[in-house]
């Protein structure tokens, strides 16, 4: 097994590559599920998610990179929410580094990062199709919980919501 290295993105090169991770994380999510599409459309409509990525941190208080080799193989940013709880966004591998614990890395290191910062929860949501994902999110200690913040009506049958302490 390669070694993988998580890190903090800080350079304009670290922000392209996390923007192209979180590019393609957006066209997985698209093509996963039949009711995708208008998910994404939804949440991650083209013009509003480059504006965010473009403007990388923004108000994301971690955003992680993840290397194989010096190759960007994963992603995963978190964001201060108005309760102080600390929410897990873009948590992502790339296909050809998975199986190897990459996402829990990810999610860990961003709960250390809030447990250092004194968040009280860490919160984050996904589609409840992706099942690997769920599984993960429950075997790293999440509950499922209801939504956290305001979430359109026709999006709630596709989503779970999870938390946990950090």
């Amino acid at each position: 097994m390669t070694q993988i290295t998580l890190r903090t993105a800080a350079s304009p090169e670290d922000f392209a590559a996390v923007r192209a991770l979180c590019l393609a994380y957006r066209e997985d999510l698209r093509a996963h599920h039949p009711a995708a599409p208008a998910l994404v459309a939804l949440f991650y409509p083209d013009p509003a998610y480059n504006e965010l990525l473009d403007a990388l941190p923004g108000k994301h208080d971690a955003v992680l990179l993840a290397e194989r080799q010096g190759a960007p193989v994963g992603c995963a940013m978190s964001q201060r929410l108005p309760d102080g709880s600390t929410e897990i966004k873009r948590v992502y591998v790339a296909p050809e580094a998975r199986g190897q614990g990459l996402a829990a890395q990810l999610v860990e290191e961003l709960a250390t990062r809030a447990r250092a910062a004194g968040a009280p929860l860490l919160r984050l949501d996904t589609m409840k199709t992706l099942a690997a994902a769920c599984h993960l999110y429950a075997k790293l200690g999440f509950v499922e919980r209801g939504p956290y913040q305001p979430i359109p009506d026709v999006a709630l049958p596709h989503l779970r919501f999870f938390e946990r302490t950090p």
